[in-house]
C-alpha cells in the first residue's frame, strides 16, 4: 500500500481528500503545518507528498526545500494562488506536478496515481550512460549535468530544454518545436519566458556567453545544440 502525506492547514480539504485517497486503497498521513510535516515526512518516508504552499509556521516552499535536500520523494504543491508566475516558481524548484485550488478531489487522485506512476518507472529502468560533448557531461539518469567536471546547478526547465536538443545534435527546433517538446502537463514554459530560460542556461553551459558554441540561434527559426 502506498503511503501519501497530506499537508493543509484546511481540515475540510485534507478530509475529503483523504477519504477519497483511502477509497483508493492509498495509506494516508496528514500534517497541518509546515513543523509538523517535516516531522511526519521524517517519521513516515511517504512515497508522495502534497503539499499546500501557505502554511503555518513555516512555508510550504521552505518545507519542500528540507524534505528535497533529504529525499527525492515526489511532491504535488497545492494552492489557491493560480498566477502564472506562482506556477513557474513551483515547477522550477523541481516539484512534480502543480494543483490550483479549488480542485476536484477526483482530479487529485488522478494526478497522484500518474506521479506515482512516473517515479515507479524511473526507479525500475535501466540505467543511461552519461552523455559527453566536449567537457559537457549530460547524465539523464542523475538528472546532472557537468562542465569539465563540475556540477552545474541547473533548473528542471534548463535540464529538459538542454536535454532535448542536445537528445537531437544539429538538429534546429523552431520556437514552437521547442516549447511543444519541453511543455508537459506537470511542467510548462511560455513563449515569452523561453528566451530567459535559454539565456540562464548558456550562462551555465558555455565557457564563452558571448559565442556560445553548443546552444546556438538559429537566427528567425530557433535554436539546435551543437556537438563541439
Amino acid at each position: 500500500m502506498e503511503r501519501v502525506l497530506i499537508v493543509d492547514d484546511e481540515p475540510a480539504i485534507v478530509d475529503v481528500l483523504a477519504t477519497y485517497l483511502r477509497d483508493e486503497n492509498y495509506e494516508v498521513h496528514v500534517a497541518y503545518d509546515g513543523e509538523e510535516a517535516l516531522v511526519r515526512f521524517a517519521e513516515l518516508r511517504p512515497d508522495i507528498v502534497l503539499l499546500d504552499l501557505r502554511l503555518p509556521k513555516k512555508s510550504g516552499i521552505d518545507v519542500y526545500q528540507e524534505m528535497r535536500r533529504v529525499s527525492d520523494t515526489p511532491v504535488i504543491m497545492i494552492s489557491s494562488r493560480i498566477a502564472e508566475v506562482d506556477r513557474i516558481v513551483g515547477l522550477e524548484l523541481g516539484a512534480d506536478d502543480y494543483i490550483a485550488k479549488p480542485f476536484s478531489p477526483r482530479e487529485v487522485v488522478a494526478r497522484v496515481k500518474s506521479v506515482l506512476r512516473r517515479s515507479n518507472r524511473s526507479t525500475n529502468a535501466p540505467p543511461v550512460k552519461p552523455q559527453r560533448f566536449g567537457e559537457i557531461e549530460l547524465d539523464r539518469e542523475g538528472h546532472e549535468v557537468r562542465r569539465a567536471g563540475a556540477l552545474l546547478k541547473l533548473t528542471p526547465m534548463e535540464f529538459r530544454i538542454l536535454d532535448t536538443l542536445a537528445s537531437h545534435p544539429g538538429r534546429t527546433f523552431t520556437r514552437a518545436q521547442l516549447l511543444d517538446a519541453v511543455s508537459t502537463d506537470e511542467l510548462d514554459v511560455y513563449d515569452r519566458t523561453l528566451d530567459r530560460h535559454i539565456a540562464n542556461l548558456r550562462h551555465k553551459v558555455e565557457s564563452d556567453v558571448g559565442h556560445p558554441r553548443h546552444i546556438v540561434t538559429v537566427f528567425g527559426v530557433g535554436y539546435k545544440f551543437v556537438e563541439v
